[in-house]
């Protein structure tokens, strides 16, 4: 069996973390699978997914480290204009960080729940807000 769905997620800010968790846990229960994979998938480029300890320090410090990595500030080549969007780019920060996080997280299902562990949360982050961000969650199994 697969079950597809969607949601979006509007952000706050230019950086902005959110707990995607709930959602998910939401679909896969109505999706009525009890053993296989979810999969979650942003449709974006700016922004990722990632699965860790749901406590706002570790979110901050893993924001202090991506500034640290990927400067504002610095010379990037996609900073041109781009004639498909007809204006210039100015976010090639918000890519690099997405790039670094990545855009998806898959976990196995087993017994109709997420298999994670009880200090982890599926975090959805923002590097180039405010946006709606639109998200997928492929359920596969049995």
């Amino acid at each position: 069996m697969v079950k597809h769905y969607e949601f979006f997620v509007t952000t706050e800010d230019e950086y902005y973390t959110t707990y995607i968790g709930d959602t998910v846990k939401a679909f896969i229960a109505e999706s009525g699978v009890q053993n296989g994979i979810v999969s979650v998938v942003t449709a974006h480029t700016n922004c990722g997914i990632i699965v860790t300890e749901p406590l706002d320090c570790i979110l901050s410090d893993l924001n202090v480290l991506l500034h640290r990595l990927v400067d504002d500030d610095a010379e990037y080549s996609h900073a041109h204009f781009l004639p498909t969007y007809g204006r210039t780019s100015a976010n090639a920060y918000g890519h690099l960080r997405s790039i670094l996080v990545g855009n998806s997280t898959t976990l196995s299902l087993v017994n109709g729940k997420a298999c994670m562990g009880e200090a982890q949360e599926i975090v959805f982050m923002e590097f180039d807000g405010p946006q709606a961000r639109k998200v997928f969650v492929d359920i596969i199994g049995e």
